[in-house]
Order: C-alpha cells, then structure tokens, then sequence
C-alpha cells in the first residue's frame, strides 16, 4: 500500500478516534460534575510516564497522552484502570464517587456509553439530511452480477440477477453480502436467462466469505463504455472518445468490464487492438500502446451512471426518525456479528477478530467526509458495544458491580474492587494482543 494512502487512512482513523473518545470521556465527566464529583484528570489517549500535553483548568487535568489506546477521565474515590488506591486509605469524602449513591454511580458509568449511542445516531439523521440515501436497487441490475470464483464455486453465474434470500425479496444490491452472512442464508434466488433459479449455499461459505474477505465475492456487471481520455494516451490509429462502447480487444470478444479485465491480463507496454461500437451502430477498431501498468488510457463511464440509483431525500424532521432507525439496524446487526463470532460453527473468531489495522483499513483510501462519518458512526456503536461488556475495567465491569450492589444492598470491598481491575486489565490486554497479532499475521506472514 503506497506511503500516502496509509497517512490517509491512519489520519482518517485517528481523527474519529479521537472524536469518539472525547465525546465518551466526556459523557462520564459531565456527569460526574452534575453530581458534584471530583474531576482529576480528563485525557485523550494514555500517558503512561509522561503527557504530550496537559494544563490544569481549576481542578482537572486536561491532557493528550502519547498512547492511542483509548483515553480516562479520573474521578476522585473510584477504582479504576489507574489502580491509584492512595485516596482509599483516607475516610471518604463528600466529593467523592465512592461516597456517592449507587444510582448516581450507575449514571457517570453508563454515561460514556450513552454519549456513544445517541453520537452515532445524530450522525447518521445529519448524514441523512446532508446527503440523502443513495442505494442500488437489484432489480435495476440491468446486466446482473459478475461472481468471482468463490461465487461461482457454489453455482453463481455472470448474469445472474439475484431476486431473493432464502425465499425473502432483496431491494439493495449493496447489502447482499452482508445478509448472507449475518442471516446464514441458505438459499439465493436468480433469474438467470429469464427463469427463476434457486442456488443452494454450502454450510462453510460463510466461513469461506470472512477468511478470505470476499464482501465483493458478488459485483454489478456493467458495459465498458468511455466518459473520458486523458492526453498522455497513446493512440496509434483512431481515437476512443466518449460514450464509445468497447466490444472486443485483440480479437477477443467483450461486452462487459470483467471480460475486458480477463482479456487484457497482464499486458505492458504493447500494442492492442480495440473494437468499438460508436453511436450505437458504427464498429470501429483502434490501435493503442498500453502503458507500463497495463493501462490502455480511459476513464470508464461509473456503476451509478449506468445502473439506475434510487436516492431517498430527507427533509431535517424526517431525517431524525430515520438516522435513530438506522442507528438501531445497525446496532442489531453488530450483535448478530457477534453471535457469529462467538457462536457459529461456521466462523472462526481468529477470522473476525481485528486490531488497528484492520479498523484503519475500513476507511477509504481518499479522504471522503460521507464515508468518514458512516464509519464513525460505526465505530461509535462498536465502542459503546465493546464498552457495555461485563468485563471489569470496562464501563460494563463497573456497571455489573454496581447493580449486584443494588440488588443485594451490599457494596464489594474495595480489595474485590481492586483484584477485578487486575484480571479486567490482563482480559483486555490479552485481546488487544491477540487481536493485532492476527493483523500482523494476516498483513505480513499469512499466504
């Protein structure tokens, strides 16, 4: 991956990273005040030894630490990840979360999580608002689908036009793959060649899906046809212009893109011939030497201005029950990946699992404001996710405690308090080990 695309995505992470992390802490700080709790400390990332920078703001701290795992607001008399038990030797006092009501302390832990929540659920009103959305309806595959060969491997064929899922109707193209693997989909039913088909699904294509991370395994199968040519192309005879639609090359016929790929192969640096199907009726052929990346010289026409889109414009009222609905798909659908991680036979949790290279990855290669935000929103619902788990050091550790307090009007010792925290942080740092050495594995060791 080329030096600047990585500085895109890894200033693209960082920056939601950020965002979300600050809006989570703030959640917890906020709430700590309303309740008149003691603020120390409030950091963006760890700042083990020492702080990029910090500066004392009447009683807090604030600061940006050199560690991006995270980020701490550190509230006077709670047990938490900085293992600071100094204060606990002394009576508690009025400031702090210690001496303060298990409900009000059930409100500062579940704060940050809340904030998570209803962020990603503004994004994506704003984002429906701004934007719209856009989506490619799979009956508007005029041409149908290009299957690569794990989708051909269990009976997909180009040209397919896929109508359903396990008997269910599809109306966006885009969330195909995605249905078939949180649904386990079974069955998919095509038109192919103006009869209906049903294509049966093995039982480890879904596994086969995630560790080879064929999401694109299914494609809209589009004509070749030219919107642009730069002038560095090196045309021999003729000239491709725009709306030409390409048919053949070097003498191997080509209706559509995936052919033209294939045709092509690995050609450098040589001559080709082009035929051409000009204003509908016209073939012409052209002779064009192909770059030193296999270039012939074009801009195709884009998928979305051949392929009718559906656009669904909100006014902002319309936008806000909306982005909470699609707020909420997506949450449900996070849990059903969960579910498949940790409890189908078909998926193996060392082919889900991801660390930071995988999650910067998910962000596009050129810095897009839409895509940004989708993908915060996104992450913002994981880290509330991630957060809620009943794990000790985590918001839903502290949470669990909390509530087994309520219900048995019994407090834990702080010694309980204090050996949680211990095996909360080993948990989490063994997943966080694990879950960026597989990226390592798979990035530089895996074949």
């Amino acid at each position: 991956m080329a030096t600047g695309v990585i500085l895109i995505k890894l200033a693209q992470f960082l920056l939601a990273l950020s965002i979300l992390i600050i809006l989570h802490e703030f959640g917890h700080f906020i709430t700590a005040k309303l309740f008149k709790c003691r603020v120390e400390k409030f950091f963006l990332f760890f700042d083990p030894g020492f702080a990029l920078i910090k500066k004392k703001i009447g009683e807090t701290v604030y600061g940006i630490g050199w560690l991006p795992l995270g980020g701490y607001v550190k509230i006077a008399g709670m047990i938490d990840e900085s293992l600071d038990t100094e204060a606990l030797k002394q009576p508690p006092q009025p400031w702090e979360f210690r001496s303060k009501p298990a409900w009000q302390r059930l409100i500062i832990i579940l704060a940050g999580v809340t904030v998570n929540i209803l962020l990603a659920f503004a994004i994506f009103c704003m984002m429906l608002w701004k934007w719209g959305e856009s989506y490619l309806p799979a009956k508007n595959l005029t041409f149908g689908i290009v299957a690569d060969s794990l989708g051909k491997s269990i009976g997909l064929r180009d040209g397919d036009l896929i109508v359903s899922l396990d008997g269910k109707p599809v109306d966006n193209f885009g969330t195909i793959p995605a249905d078939i693997i949180l649904d386990q989909v079974r069955e998919i039913g095509v038109i192919r060649e103006g009869r209906p088909v049903e294509v049966p699904v093995p039982s480890n294509f879904v596994s086969s899906l995630i560790r080879q991370n064929r999401a694109d395994f299914i494609e809209p199968r589009i004509p070749v046809i030219v919107d642009s040519v730069p002038a560095s192309s090196r045309f021999l005879s003729g000239r491709l212009m725009k709306g030409d639609r390409m048919v053949s090359f070097n003498g191997v016929p080509v209706s559509y893109y995936n052919q033209f790929e294939n045709a092509k192969g690995s050609l450098k640096d040589t001559v080709a011939d082009i035929g051409i199907l000009r204003n509908g009726n016209q073939t012409v052929h052209i002779r064009v030497r192909l770059n030193d990346a296999g270039a012939v010289g074009f801009f195709a026409l884009a998928p979305d201005r051949i392929l009718k889109m559906d656009t669904r414009q909100y006014g902002f009222f319309q936008a806000i029950p909306m982005g909470i609905k699609k707020g909420i798909r997506t949450i449900g659908n996070y849990f059903q990946q969960l579910r498949l991680i940790f409890f189908s036979k078909q998926v193996k949790t060392s082919d889900s699992l991801g660390g930071f290279i995988t999650i910067g990855n998910l962000f596009p290669a050129i810095w897009d404001w839409q895509t940004f935000w989708a993908m915060t929103a996104f992450l913002s619902i994981v880290l509330a996710i991630m957060n809620i788990l009943p794990i000790p050091v985590l918001d839903g550790g502290h949470a669990l405690f909390i509530g087994v307090e309520m219900i048995t009007r019994r407090k834990p010792s702080d010694k309980v308090l204090i050996y949680a925290q211990y095996v909360g942080l080993a948990i989490i740092l063994a997943l966080v080990i694990y879950a960026n050495g597989l990226d390592v594995w798979r990035h530089w060791f895996r074949h």
